[in-house]
């Protein structure tokens, strides 16, 4: 029988239990061996957030480029293209929760530069405390996350409303990269090349190109070249399905394509790609 009170367990219901995996810790131990899995473009199923604490780096939000330093939080809500680069020097945490898990957390991209010593500390001992929870695997596991999750949510939050977030006017350009970088993650599963992604903009190729290099140095081609080559490699990790069944799923016009593909990008073949991580295994 439950010692909780009645009025309590209806007054205040248990967080919802994790709807899929959690992690957090170093940034660049989760980095280590494969940091193409950070510095190629691509979205996550999951809901991101880096804590830098030491040194400085580049990180693209939806097609924008922006530089992070000390004291820097980025958080990127499921679904949003991004890509992380961090020199070795930077010391970074970063916590990975699945979307819907907490209605805390913003619903659009953050970028904050908290200068408040004390919120810094109060982020970096909530990700401490979630790392220690998930190494110890104490009962109730699932309930300390989420609820742990849910206060990172009301620190993002109150820093927002601290007018920590670094949040220039867009201008023109900018949204025009960003409309193009939710595209990608919406489409880049299909056939289409970098010029119907321009006529669906209503811009030309050379425009949509030039615009997309000034805002995050990378090409409109480049970005969704890195989209596709992320999703490629993370398949290719795991036994299945098949190489064919991968160069389908990500558009290509056929197996051989595909083969040319992860050469010219990777400098191996997918089976080879699929064969070296077994041998890491």
């Amino acid at each position: 029988m439950s010692t909780v009170p009645t009025f309590l367990r209806k007054a205040m219901p248990p967080p919802p239990a994790p709807k899929g995996p959690i992690s957090c810790g170093s940034f660049g131990l989760a980095a280590q061996g494969a940091p193409w899995k950070y510095t190629l473009h691509h979205d996550r199923a999951e809901n991101f957030l880096l804590w830098i604490t030491r040194g400085q780096g580049r990180v693209t939000i939806n097609g924008i480029r922006r530089g992070v330093s000390m004291h820097s939080a980025l958080y990127l809500p499921a679904g949003t293209l991004m890509s992380i680069d961090l020199p070795n020097t930077a010391q970074a945490l970063y916590l990975e929760s699945p979307a819907g898990l907490t209605g805390t957390l913003p619903k659009e991209p953050l970028l904050l530069r908290v200068r408040d010593s004390l919120a810094q500390a109060e982020l970096t001992g909530a990700i401490d405390t979630m790392q220690r929870e998930l190494a110890q695997r104490r009962p109730f596991l699932d309930d300390a996350i989420a609820a742990h999750v849910s206060l990172v949510g009301v620190w993002l939050n109150r820093q927002l409303r601290a007018g920590s977030a670094d949040a220039p006017k867009e201008k023109a350009a900018e949204r025009l990269t960003r409309r193009f970088a939710q595209m990608v993650t919406r489409d880049y599963r299909t056939p289409m090349l970098m010029a119907d992604y321009a006529e669906a903009l209503d811009v030309t190729p050379t425009h949509l190109t030039r615009v997309c290099r000034q805002c995050s140095g990378r090409t409109a081609a480049d970005i969704l070249t890195e989209r596709k080559l992320h999703a490629a490699r993370i398949a290719l990790e795991r036994p299945k399905p098949t190489v064919q069944q991968v160069a389908r799923d990500l558009g290509f016009a056929s197996p051989a394509y595909f083969t040319r593909f992860m050469q010219n990008h990777t400098g191996l073949s997918p089976s080879a790609l699929r064969n070296r991580t077994k041998a890491r295994a």
